[in-house]
């Protein structure tokens, strides 16, 4: 796990993980924690509570990632002391370290409509290295003709990478969005299908 960092391989190989920050009184969110750590594609921190990731991005700055949580969930007050990020940031790390399914196995916690929630469950079934279309991500999430519907189940994605909204590209091949910027979308997916070398 060597490609988190601020923190040295320690004897054994495994890297310490950085001290999470308590954010409720930035984040008028009380119980949560966010981190942020290096990754190979930039900074990416993630705002947890509970053990269930919340929001999540590449970006050194917490404030990026408040207003993508549902508002019912920022209403929420959690339980500090059930609050467990090593497992969340041993899972990035697994990833950058060529363990892609390791993301699959993070709680995640958004809310919605019942298409969007479905259709962020159905986006953690789709396999690294096997990328669809709108319009297959429309179909695997039960409507076909909803293809605006899944285009905006990803923009609204609060938990980048745990939901790889990343591996959903246009019909044409190009890439489409991605909040986190188009080359960031392009590196997930040329290291998942084995075209960047893992570091």
């Amino acid at each position: 796990m060597s490609t988190l960092s601020p923190a040295a391989p320690t004897a054994t190989g495994t890297t310490p993980t950085p001290t999470p920050t308590p954010t409720s009184g930035i984040l008028r969110l009380q119980g949560t924690t966010t981190t942020t750590i290096d990754t190979p594609d930039g900074a990416f921190t993630v705002i947890e509570a509970e053990g269930a990731v919340l929001s999540s991005g590449w970006t050194d700055t917490a404030g990026d990632l408040v207003g993508q949580i549902h508002p019912t969930i920022r209403a929420t007050a959690f339980d500090p002391a059930a609050s467990a990020p090593a497992p969340i940031l041993e899972a990035v790390a697994r990833y950058y370290d060529g363990d892609f399914a390791a993301i699959t196995s993070v709680r995640v916690r958004q809310a919605s409509g019942p298409f969007r929630v479905h259709a962020w469950d159905v986006l953690r079934t789709v396999e690294p290295g096997a990328p669809v279309t709108y319009l297959q991500y429309a179909e695997r999430a039960g409507n076909a003709a909803a293809i605006r519907a899944a285009a905006g189940a990803c923009a609204k994605n609060a938990a980048a990478l745990f939901v790889p909204c990343h591996r959903v590209i246009r019909t044409d091949g190009t890439l489409g969005g991605f909040r986190w910027g188009l080359a960031v979308k392009q590196r997930l997916l040329d290291r998942e299908a084995g075209r960047l070398p893992l570091p």
